[in-house]
Formats: C-alpha cells, structure tokens, sequence
C-alpha cells in the first residue's frame, strides 16, 4: 500500500489514495464514491472501554444525516492493548449486530506504523495531534468536509454527539474555517 509521493495529487481527500480499502466482506471500496459528502472516519475496537458509547452516539449521528450526504467509515484496529481481536467475520457480528452499526464498517487496518493503511497515513499527514502525528488509541476521529480536506481531528474520548455542531457545520456550509471573513463563525463555533 502506498501513497502518491507527497504532496498529493490534486482532487479530494478520497480520490488521492493510490490503493483503495476493503470492506469487512473483502470487497474494494472506492473511496471516491464518498466525494462531495461529509464524512467522519474512526478507528474502532469491539473490546475497549470507549465502543458501547462511540458506537452508540456514531449511530445517532448516522441515523440522522445519512440521506444528507454524511458518511461514517469505519475501521477496525487491533493495534491498541490488542482490543479488535477477532476476523471480519467476528467483527462485523460485533458491530452491526451488537451495536447496531448501519454505517460503512471496513477490513482491519493498522493505523500507525510503517504498515499503516494508506488512508490513515494521509489522514495523519493532513492532521496531527498534539504530542505528533501517531493515533493514541482507539475511536480517533477525523472528519472531512465535502470537498475531502481533513478539517478536524478529534481525540478518542471526545463524544460523536459534542461533534454535531461541527458537522453540521461544514455540512449545512460551503465556508472553509481560517479566512478571516469568517472569524465570527470561528469565534460562535470555539474555534482557534
């Protein structure tokens, strides 16, 4: 797996993977298919202390904008105190059976590392955190405005439902945060 040689290729975040992800059945996503959509992508685990909330508030959040051009991608990842053990086949029973989960669920990646899954090496690049790029744990969030530029990072113990706001605004707005014409909106939304 790799990326275009830095710095990527032009068009949305989506379309800039070189190699595309598999879905929990195996099969190629093209994530090009989620352009002109906002989308939140989350590391998820079926074992850790995090999943009943996270899944719970993503399927709040899923079930009421899905049919306004939101997506949520989710990825397994067993790298954190080994808390998504199990195949696709046991992690799919997990997430859509026990939790609910209606929104995309994809093969389990690695996110940090030099294994990590293109995606989440692009995700990183665009978006550190604040003690470096690496994912501290699971359920890190990022979400992607409709023209597919990563415009947030959100550590793993920051609610699905705190972020509404946020999504609602690059959702229901085509204003880019950071021209200072919108610095009333930065102000209301506590943005720095």
């Amino acid at each position: 797996m790799e990326l275009h040689n830095l710095p990527f290729q032009h068009g949305t975040l989506l379309e800039r993977i070189t190699i595309q992800p598999m879905d929990i059945r195996g099969n190629d996503v093209s994530l090009s298919d989620y352009s002109g959509k906002v989308v939140l992508i989350v590391n998820v685990a079926s074992k850790c202390g995090l999943t009943q909330s996270n899944y719970k508030e993503l399927n709040v959040l899923y079930e009421k904008y899905k049919n306004q051009g939101f997506e949520i991608l989710a990825f397994p990842c067993n790298q954190f105190a080994g808390q998504e053990p199990g195949t696709n086949e046991q992690i799919q029973e997990v997430a859509c059976t026990m939790f609910k989960a209606e929104f995309p669920i994809f093969d389990k990646v690695e996110v940090n590392g030099k294994n990590a899954a293109p995606l989440y090496k692009f995700l990183k690049s665009e978006k550190g955190g604040y003690f470096g790029d690496a994912i501290k744990w699971n359920f890190t969030k990022f979400l992607v405005n409709k023209e597919g530029k990563v415009v947030e990072r959100y550590a793993p113990t920051t609610s699905p439902l705190k972020i509404e706001v946020r999504l609602m605004f690059y959702f229901f707005s085509d204003i880019t945060l950071g021209t200072s014409k919108n610095k009333d909106i930065q102000n209301l939304l506590g943005s720095s």
